[in-house]
Order: C-alpha cells, then sequence, then structure tokens
C-alpha cells in the first residue's frame, strides 16, 4: 500500500498564497520560513521539502502568480469575434488583479519583493502577452484595427489596462470619477476605437 502524501500540492498552494500575502504587505524581509510554516500548520521541513529554502519559494511565488493571470486570460480569449475577446480579456485582466492583488503585485514588482527570475520562469511571465498579441493579430487581420506593428497596439492596450488596475487597486482614481468599472471600459473603449482602421 502506498505511504500517503504528507507534502500534497494543497500544502503547496497553502504556503505559497500565505507567502505572497506576507510579501505584498511586508516585503520580502517580512518573510520568515518558520513564520510561514506555523501560518500554513505545517513544518519548515514541508517548506524546504517543497521549494528547497526561500529563493525556491520566492521563485514558485512568482511562477504561480503568473500561471494564475495567465489561465485568466486564456480562458478569457474564447469568442471568435476579435473585438469581443479583446474587451473580455481585458474585464479578465481586471477581475484577476482585484481577485487575487497579492499575486498581481508580485508579477509587476520582483525586484522589491526579492523572487530571482531565472529564464524558465521569464518564459513564463512572457507568454501571458501572447494571447494579447494573438487578440490583436486577429483583429488587424480582420481590418478592425489599423495594420500598425503587433507590438505597439498591444503593448499600448497593456499599458492602459495595468495603469488603470493599477490605480484602482492603490486606491488612486479620483472620487469624482465614477464607478471604477465603468471607467475602466470608457478608457478601454476609448483606446481600441483609435486604433481602429476605420474610428466612424
Amino acid at each position: 500500500m502506498p505511504r500517503p502524501k504528507v507534502h500534497d500540492d494543497a500544502l503547496r498552494v497553502r504556503l505559497l498564497e500565505q507567502a505572497v500575502r506576507t510579501l505584498s504587505d511586508e516585503g520580502p524581509d517580512g518573510l520568515s520560513l518558520r513564520k510561514l510554516a506555523a501560518q500554513a500548520e505545517t513544518s519548515t521541513t514541508a517548506v524546504y521539502s517543497l521549494f528547497g529554502g526561500k529563493p525556491g519559494l520566492l521563485n514558485a511565488v512568482y511562477n504561480e502568480a503568473f500561471r494564475r493571470f495567465g489561465k485568466s486570460l486564456d480562458e478569457a480569449d474564447g469568442a471568435e469575434d476579435p473585438g469581443e475577446a479583446l474587451c473580455a480579456m481585458a474585464l479578465a485582466y481586471r477581475a484577476s488583479a482585484l481577485h487575487e492583488p497579492h499575486f498581481y503585485r508580485v508579477m509587476f514588482s520582483p525586484s522589491d519583493n526579492g523572487a530571482t527570475t531565472d529564464d524558465e520562469s521569464l518564459r513564463r511571465a512572457e507568454a501571458t502577452y501572447q494571447p494579447l498579441r494573438d487578440v490583436v493579430r486577429r483583429a488587424v487581420d480582420a481590418g478592425l484595427f489599423r495594420a500598425e506593428s503587433l507590438d505597439v497596439l498591444a503593448t499600448s492596450i497593456w499599458g492602459t489596462v495595468h495603469g488603470m488596475v493599477s490605480l484602482e487597486l492603490d486606491a488612486l482614481l479620483p472620487a469624482g470619477a465614477g464607478e471604477p468599472v465603468e471607467v475602466y471600459r470608457g478608457a478601454v473603449l476609448a483606446l481600441c476605437t483609435g486604433w481602429r482602421a476605420d474610428p466612424s
């Protein structure tokens, strides 16, 4: 009869979710493996067994953040119409960030959270940009967007949604701007209209 798995995937996820909360709230100096183990109701041996130490844990948090983020974007890219797919992806981007703000912050501030990103981690992070680029290509091929550089188009869209989401997460949107989701939708619509092949 096989021995039960003591350090299973559920424990791994629990440790990652607790670690990312600590990183977001206290920074890498506030992340102690002993404290983390106690918070997750396990042992430091389990942490070392699963991650090999603090550098491995930090890298795993970074990878998990992009894995979850990429999954949200992939699931949103289901509409045949590229315009609808782009809107769905923009909304999924915001929803993912608001649902898991700690993971979102880890993704975009690796130098602040102590994560050391190896080549594989960087490839995994860059892969989350590809769904947006693919939708933009479809929009250009369909004549919806002007035939500009795909990276220029995709970067302008990503920059807008990232900026809007960051302002919302940091509670920096002006009080008179209205409901955040409507401000967000308006910004995305205005940007996409500006890139249309026929703005009228």
